[in-house]
């Protein structure tokens, strides 16, 4: 059975998803319900009107979503108006089918795509027309992918400097034969790399004598649109989203809820900077780790991941809440005793921050409702 989302969210978080290689999650199981049905179609048919005007063929996401039909990189655009018209219609399934208040939530963060969802929501932009800006871009973004790989960077033990990942990514970038750089950082001893050509694979040759012996590098084939990386600017992709949010209505009043930026790591949004911080977050790396940290710190006690088959946030607060439990001594979080000590020593990257990170203790803690799952629980019969 799914969890109970609480009457009064004022310690709840708002987390939207981003674009994957699979993107429609349960929308078909959604669609298929009656009470929630003229929501999700609704969504699905405005944000096909939008998508529309950036596609070289008609886009109908409710015929996508009712035959199950993945958009796939290849339909990159279609996939970004899928996602965020998904998002938009499990917010209003949640306030208009079962009255939960999401406008009073604590706070609200997305990852890459979904950063744009939550600052509409929010009340920055208006969402059908901020999505514009991604729209706009797909078709480079997606010549950008062809010859991209991702390249998960980690350690099972030491803290990995960013420092010294950047360095890399630029001395390698600099040979002249692709570029590189870090889209995320996931936690101090993790990181996504996209790089171009072979450029990932120069780097898991070069960097066993630049970081630490027992960091390793997973390479995965599968293209990607290179967002949040120094590649975009190939195309002017930065700037050119710039021009555009110049003439956006709107981004001249606070965020309510308030807002983490990925793109900085923290509550960067205001009455006038959403602009510049979405200029950032087209190609500076996701900075999922801040902001974990960040709500923790904040006290948060529930967050609902809204979006289709929600994946990157829910992972990383899994994974580490489950090292926070492995090095607690008897399941108790109130001291460390001997088997913490083992665990830490383990897992240094996380005795650096202990104890003055103390919050990270918290995630063990923290209440995670999957939004599709439990709408599809606790459809009205």
């Amino acid at each position: 059975m799914a969890p109970s989302i609480s009457n009064d969210i004022t310690t709840t978080a708002l987390s939207f998803r981003g674009y994957n290689v699979t993107n429609l999650g349960r929308t078909t199981e959604l669609l298929s319900e009656k009470a929630y049905r003229k929501i999700v179609i609704e969504e699905l048919e405005r944000f096909s009107t939008v998508c529309d005007g950036f596609s070289d063929t008609s886009v109908d996401l409710v015929k996508r979503v009712e035959q199950n039909d993945e958009p796939g990189l290849k339909h990159y655009a279609e996939s970004i108006a899928l996602i965020v018209a998904v998002e938009v219609a499990q917010m209003r399934l949640l306030n208009e089918i079962h009255q939960v208040e999401t406008s009073r939530a604590q706070v609200a963060l997305g990852y890459s795509l979904g950063e744009l969802t939550a600052i509409s929501f929010a009340g920055i932009f208006a969402i059908d027309e901020l999505i514009r800006v991604p729209l706009a871009m797909a078709a480079d973004s997606l010549e950008l992918a062809h010859d991209t790989r991702m390249g998960v960077l980690f350690s099972r033990g030491p803290t990995i400097d960013e420092t010294d990942v950047e360095r890399l990514c630029l001395q390698i970038t600099s040979e002249n034969n692709g570029t590189i750089g870090i889209s995320a950082v996931l936690s101090p001893n993790t990181y996504l790399l996209i790089g171009q050509q072979e450029t990932v694979v120069r780097f898991k040759a070069a960097m066993h004598d630049l970081l630490p012996t027992r960091a390793h590098l997973r390479i995965n084939n599968k293209r990607w649109p290179p967002l949040h990386t120094p590649i975009v600017r190939q195309k002017s992709i930065t700037d050119r989203a710039s021009v555009m949010l110049e003439t956006l209505s709107g981004g001249f009043s606070p965020p309510a809820p308030p807002v983490l930026s990925l793109a900085t790591g923290k509550m960067s949004y205001d009455d006038h900077s959403a602009r510049d911080v979405i200029r950032k977050w087209v190609d500076h790396p996701q900075r999922l780790w801040d902001v974990v940290d960040e709500t923790l710190d904040l006290g948060v006690e529930t967050i609902l991941h809204i979006g289709p088959e929600p994946n990157v946030i829910p992972a990383t607060f899994n994974r580490l809440s489950k090292n926070v439990i492995e090095q607690t001594s008897g399941g108790s979080l109130g001291s460390l005793g001997m088997r913490a000590v083992s665990g830490l020593a383990r897992r240094p990257w996380l005795a650096a921050l202990l104890p003055a990170r103390a919050t990270l203790l918290r995630a063990p803690h923290i209440k995670h409702v999957i939004v599709e799952d439990w709408l599809i629980e606790n459809a009205p019969t």
